[in-house]
């Protein structure tokens, strides 16, 4: 347990995935301080409202102005539902909803530049391979966040589940700048527990040693077109079978063309864990000492 509590940023949008990822972020982190952040677009709202609300062409501006104050109502609704969520699950939350006219991701981003908390948690409806790399909100708050991201997947199987009480978190290990990121923040974040760092043998080069950590090497057992999904399913085989309550990847830190078309270990891992996985970026180990 953390001195401080935590200060989580998360993204909910009122569905079953950002439901769970509240549940889960609570399990790994029984005590945190949570922004329930939901992002609504007017004068749009939702699909139903605009249905009930539309009178013909004649009542346009009125149709306008009943669309922005009905759709602010709804947000503030559904950004007190999570709240609701995140209370009876242990933590102190509240509210915080903000207008967007589009790019959620971006303008998510740029809101956990503005509140700089500790992680932040945001749900993943489990899509894999290419249907994962097209326009999904948690792919692009990832890749662009400098923030450590926790990206719960939904659903999780009941062992996956079972595993968040006190299963182990597994570390994916290189030696790299981003790997220790992952490591000094995934100390802070989980105190109490387990750590475990792995390393992907690729036959030309062991896992380097981690201080006063052991690493666990391991042996990749099969080869596919990048060499990132072959590490990734290799941590992601190894989670399974040491019944992981989540796995910590680091990243490469933001550029334009940050981790191009998702083929970093750290996004192969995102999409082929099929559990809670947390991505670090480099320059994030400086606020967790």
């Amino acid at each position: 347990m953390t001195e401080t509590p935590a200060r989580v940023l998360v993204g909910y949008d009122g569905s079953l995935s950002a439901g769970a990822a509240i549940e889960v972020g609570a399990s790994l982190i029984p005590e945190a301080q949570a922004w329930i952040g939901h992002l609504w677009t007017p004068p749009f709202a939702s699909e139903a409202l605009r249905r009930r609300l539309w009178k013909g062409t004649a009542a346009v501006n009125e149709f306008v102005d009943a669309i922005e104050r009905e759709g602010a109502a709804e947000a503030n609704r559904l950004a007190a539902m999570g709240v609701t969520l995140a209370v009876g699950a242990g933590w102190q939350a509240e509210a915080l909803v903000e207008r967007t006219y589009g790019g959620e991701g971006l303008q998510f981003t740029q809101l956990a530049e503005k509140l700089d908390p500790d992680l932040v948690l945001v749900g993943s409806r489990g899509l894999g391979g290419a249907k994962a790399v097209l326009g999904s909100v948690s792919d692009m708050v990832v890749h662009y966040a400098s923030r450590p991201v926790l990206v719960v997947a939904h659903p999780l199987l009941m062992a996956e589940r079972a595993a968040l009480i006190d299963g182990p978190v597994i570390i994916g290990w290189d030696g790299s700048v981003g790997a220790q990121a992952a490591l000094a923040v995934a100390t802070r974040l989980f105190p109490t527990r387990t750590l475990e760092l792995a390393g992907v043998d690729q036959g030309d080069r062991n896992p380097p040693p981690a201080g006063g950590h052991d690493v666990t090497s391991l042996t990749a057992d099969r080869r596919h077109v990048t060499v990132a999904r072959t590490v990734a399913e290799t941590l992601a085989g190894h989670a399974r079978q040491r019944q992981a309550a989540l796995v910590v990847v680091g990243s490469r830190g933001r550029s334009a063309v940050r981790e191009i078309l998702l083929g970093s270990v750290a996004a192969a891992t995102l999409h082929h864990a099929h559990r809670p996985v947390m991505v670090v970026p480099h320059d994030a180990s400086s606020d967790a000492s």
